[in-house]
Order: structure tokens, then sequence, then C-alpha cells
């Protein structure tokens, strides 16, 4: 540190990643928790309540102090001391072990304070941070033998080439469905061996909706699906092939059916939103949406929290193992991780342009349906349909009003003007001020 970014410190005052104290107290503890269950940050020691700085008598007695008390932390929160002046910094990492604890509880920063976890708030924190799996817990109160499918897992033994050669239930505990202590079903076994898995997790209903036009107003058709996951994927995919466009290959006699979008990019896209959604989030479903131009498939979630943007399609994290577990014994999936890269090459052979990615509260992907260059020459012949149109309705219009209706640059209009005259669909009937356009063909 330097007297700059000191003097700096003192004038802005305490922060998010920052907290004075004028000396060290039982509450040190707390502070170093809530920094290691957040984003991190440093604990000036020296400093007062008024942002002055009144120092500390720095010694080895002093560091060893406060390295117990981030030792006695459960776990150990990790901590770098900084001497400037006299004032001793303690810098605290971001904690990958969440979450840390005091003996006074589970801490977090809230703005420029420091705030104790309710049992509630303490429950939220471990969903988000991913140490509680949604697809591993146990729906205790469902009736196994009522929820359960014997039919569903024979055919999921027979996609995944394993023989029954044990009782269901072994076979069930096995795959790491069943609970033998209370002798149910967990998540992830309603979400595939239960016919209707969306009676017991209303969250798993995969909503499938065809749109007029390109913006979600008027709605052509639309299916809910709450099937096990096997299934779900599969109609999903009978939903998206029903809507798209299909053109057709001749290999000698023979007939190649050839989805407009590859139908291995839409089946990756539709189980990587049913495997990694947020299933803690019950507000909303996983969305397969047509428009005219393209497809967007989104589940609720973003980004595992442990996954940074710039490695997405690089590395892979789980957010619910179990459930990806099961799509790979079943062969719907080849290897965790490579998914990314078998969309971009698929629809890259089919010459479209690669598939876009959002990530917000939701993770989207949107393939576009045009072929690469289509998307240009559907474009120039709208605006041109547009100009003819305003030439239609008001034959006297001006550049200037042409170019406020359509978007364009005066060049713009100029050029698609042009283009009309010579293709003899338009004419200019007397002078720029007082004339007209006709529309000759």
């Amino acid at each position: 540190m330097k007297q700059a970014e000191l003097d700096t410190i003192l004038q802005e005052g305490e922060g998010y990643y920052l907290e004075f104290k004028e000396s060290v107290n039982s509450d040190l503890a707390k502070e170093m928790t809530a920094f290691a269950n957040s984003s991190g940050g440093r604990i000036l020691i020296g400093i007062d309540d008024n942002n002055k700085q009144k120092g500390v008598t720095i010694n080895n007695d002093l560091k060893s102090r406060i390295q117990t008390i981030a030792r006695d932390c459960d776990p150990s929160v990790n901590i770098n001391l900084e001497t400037f002046q006299n004032i001793l910094i303690i810098h605290i990492s971001e904690g990958n072990e969440k979450p840390y604890r005091c003996n006074k509880g589970f801490f977090i920063r809230n703005g420029a304070s420091t705030q104790k976890m309710n049992p509630n708030q303490i429950v939220d924190f471990l969903q988000q941070e991913g140490r509680i799996k949604f697809d591993e817990q146990s729906k205790i109160k469902t009736n196994y033998k009522k929820a359960y499918s014997p039919e569903l897992l024979r055919t999921f033994l027979k996609i995944a080439g394993i023989p029954q050669i044990m009782e269901d239930e072994d076979i069930l505990r096995n795959l790491g469905v069943l609970n033998e202590d209370v002798f149910c079903l967990n998540n992830a076994g309603i979400l595939f061996f239960t016919e209707k898995p969306g009676d017991y997790i209303n969250q798993c209903i995969v909503t499938c909706v065809l749109y007029k036009g390109t913006e979600k107003i008027n709605i052509l058709d639309r299916k809910d699906i709450n099937t096990d996951f096997i299934n779900t994927v599969n109609e999903s995919i009978i939903f998206l092939t029903k809507h798209l466009n299909v053109s057709y290959k001749i290999e000698s006699i023979q007939r190649q059916d050839i989805l407009e979008i590859p139908e291995v990019a839409l089946r990756e896209a539709v189980i990587n939103a049913v495997m990694h959604r947020n299933y803690f989030e019950d507000g909303a479903n996983v969305m397969i949406e047509i428009f005219d131009d393209r497809v967007e498939i989104s589940n609720p979630g973003g980004l595992p929290k442990a996954l940074d943007q710039k490695d997405f399609g690089k590395k892979s994290i789980r957010r619910n193992p179990l459930i990806a577990n099961l799509f790979q014994r079943a062969r719907y999936i080849e290897k965790l991780g490579t998914g990314i890269n078998r969309m971009k090459k698929e629809v890259l052979q089919a010459g479209l342009a690669e598939p876009q990615y959002e990530f917000t509260g939701f993770f989207t992907i949107i393939f576009n349906r045009s072929k690469v260059g289509e998307t240009v020459e559907k474009t120039v012949e709208k605006t041109v349909e547009k100009i003819i149109e305003l030439i239609t309705q008001n034959p006297k219009i001006t550049i200037k009003e042409i170019q406020k209706e359509t978007g364009l640059t005066r060049r713009g209009v100029e050029y698609n003007i042009d283009k009309l005259k010579k293709e003899g669909i338009l004419n200019r009937i007397g002078p720029d001020k007082g004339g007209y356009w006709e529309i000759t063909s």
C-alpha cells in the first residue's frame, strides 16, 4: 500500500470490500468469515469509526493472535498480513469452501456492513453456492410405490445397455436415486422414473411455444411437457421438427430428411437446458421458443457460480451431477463439457451462423434459422418492400421522410431507389420539389 491509496481509502470509508477496526477484538472472526463467504476484502486494523488513522502496536504477538482467529474459523480462513506505517492490513480471499462460520454463527457482507445469516438465509446461501444439490434431495413425503414406474426403468436400462439381473430397488440404489434410509426416490429418481414428475416437482415441466413473427406476441402452438426426462427430450425434439423446415436429400433409393437446424445440435441444447437448470428456482420453466428467424432454448439459473464466462465451452461445472450422470448412462450425452463445441460444429456444417449465448438470470442458446448470407438478402428485400409500401401510401413522400421511416441513411435510400429505377419498378414524375413517385410494376 502507498500513502495515496491510504488517503483515498480513509476519504471514501468502509465498503463491500473494506472494513475498519481500531483494534483486534472478538468481532474480528465475524468480519473474516463474512469476507470469506462473500467476494473477499481487507480489514484495516488501526482505523477508528470516524475513518481516522489511530494506529496500532504491530508485533509478532498481534500477528499470531490474528492468525489463530483465522485458523479457529470453520473452515479456516485464508489470510495474508501486510504492514503499512502503524496500520495492519488483513487480506482475505474469497473462500473455496463456503460457508465459513465462527463461534458466533454464519456471516456475509451486505454493503459496507457484516450481516449474520438466519437459518433460511443459510439454506439459500448453500443452494446458491452449490453445496446443496437439488437432484440429490429426497422426496420424503412422496409415496414410492405410487410414483415409481417399473416400465420407465426397463426402458432406461435398455437404452443404457444395462442388464437387469437384480431387483428394481437394488438397481435404483446403484443408480443413486433411491434413499435407503427412508425408502423413497430422490429428485433425480422422480425426474427419470416417474410418468408425470411435474406432479411432484412443478418446475421440471418444459414449455414449447411457436410464435408468429419474430416477437412474443401471437402464439400459434404451445405444449407443456410433463413426463420423464428421457421422453421430455424426445417430445421436445418432436415439437421442434414439427415446426421447423425440412429439406430432402436423395441418395441411391433412399430419401434423407434434413432439418434446417441440425437435430443433433437441438437435442444437445434441450438436454443442456434440463440438465443444468437451477431447480431451486421454481418460478419459471425451461423454454423452447420458435420464431420466424430463430429458435431460443433457455433455462433458469444462468451459469453455475463456479464457472466463469471466459471458461464457458472449455470447462464443465455440473449443477445437477446426478441428472448429468443418468443422461450419460443413457448415452444421451457422450462426454461432459463437449456439448457446446458439438453444437457449434453441427450448425457451421449446416451453413448457419454459430449459436449465440446469453447469460443473465437465465442461460439462453439462440439458433439462427437463416443460412449465412440469407439474413442480409432478406433484410435487403424487406427494405425494398418497405420503400415501395411507403411510396404506395404517399407518392409525394420525400427522401428525408423515407429515411425516418426505414432508419436508412440518405445514401442508403438513394441507393435502393436507383436500384428500383434501373429494374423498371419506379419512376420519378416531375422535379424533386412538387413531383411524385410512380410505381410502374
